[in-house]
């Protein structure tokens, strides 16, 4: 993966994944923030939480990258240190259970040991509200299409036209179906894009005369993206949360006060035959 982003079209879709991570990630906050896999991009450049860690389940030192300059609406006058790398196996964190505010994966799924069990892994370590950012190679477009057709003729024998225009490592996952494996972890997704319609050419300058084609792209044919971007939260049913608690039952009528009256009954019923007598003597 990292050799393939050196190409002209790595470079085309770094810079789309690139601005698209900037921009989502500004804006979340807490204190621990992770990536997982592509060290060649720096997702949380443009995230300011004081502890970030950017993980990878291989030693190779990553080959260096021109990556896009920040917007300036996104920097600020104290950016956070370099994050800290880490070297893990993405289905088994070094982190204990809700401690991890961000979690970033610019296809980190596609490139996993075991998909499903990393994405479990992501929604164990994040805290409830937290928030995960997801990249991936769409298969319904033009550039999955192409990777198709590569395998196909790799599997008849053709070696020389069965040349992969992705990455051969890893299987790419649908915009649909990861949207079902977050809604079963219990992740509700919030935003969801496509991006890079251009065809899939390995020149860059025919790369460029098809530029016409990402202006149009996201308003006639949105879901052929070769690319998709993905935010989801985590969402814990049945959680509370801290504060004045509101007492709504109502208080029930208070009964009657009953006064004892100390005078005899015989005494209280004598009284109006008195009064009687008397008015017939006046």
């Amino acid at each position: 993966m990292g050799a393939w982003l050196h190409t002209a079209p790595g470079r085309y879709m770094l810079a789309w994944e690139q601005a698209r991570l900037d921009h989502a990630v500004t804006d979340a906050f807490g204190f621990h923030a992770l990536q997982l896999g592509l060290p060649e991009l720096d997702g949380l450049r443009a995230n300011r939480m004081p502890h970030r860690w950017v993980a990878s389940d291989s030693m190779r030192v990553p080959e260096s990258l021109v990556l896009p300059p920040l917007d300036d609406d996104l920097l600020t006058t104290q950016q956070p240190h370099q994050p800290i790398a880490l070297h893990c196996e993405f289905d088994a964190l070094p982190f204990p259970d809700a401690s991890i505010d961000l979690v970033v994966l610019p296809h980190a799924l596609e490139l996993a040991r075991d998909p499903h069990h990393t994405l479990r892994e992501v929604e164990r370590v994040l805290v409830p509200e937290g928030r995960v950012v997801i990249a991936g190679f769409n298969p319904a477009s033009l550039w999955g299409l192409r990777q198709r057709a590569g395998r196909v003729r790799q599997g008849l024998g053709v070696h020389r036209q069965g040349r992969l225009f992705l990455p051969s490592a890893g299987e790419s996952i649908g915009y649909w179906r990861l949207r079902d494996w977050l809604r079963l972890l219990g992740f509700e997704v919030e935003a969801g894009r496509f991006g890079c319609w251009r065809p899939p050419l390995r020149n860059e300058q025919w790369l460029e005369r098809f530029a016409w084609m990402d202006r149009l792209g996201d308003n006639w044919w949105p879901v052929l993206g070769s690319v998709y971007f993905l935010q989801a939260v985590k969402r814990v049913r049945g959680m509370r949360l801290v504060g004045l608690v509101r007492n709504d039952k109502r208080k029930s009528a208070a009964a009657p006060a009953v006064v004892a009256n100390r005078r005899p009954v015989a005494q209280r019923r004598a009284e109006p035959a008195a009064e009687a007598t008397t008015e017939m003597e006046i």
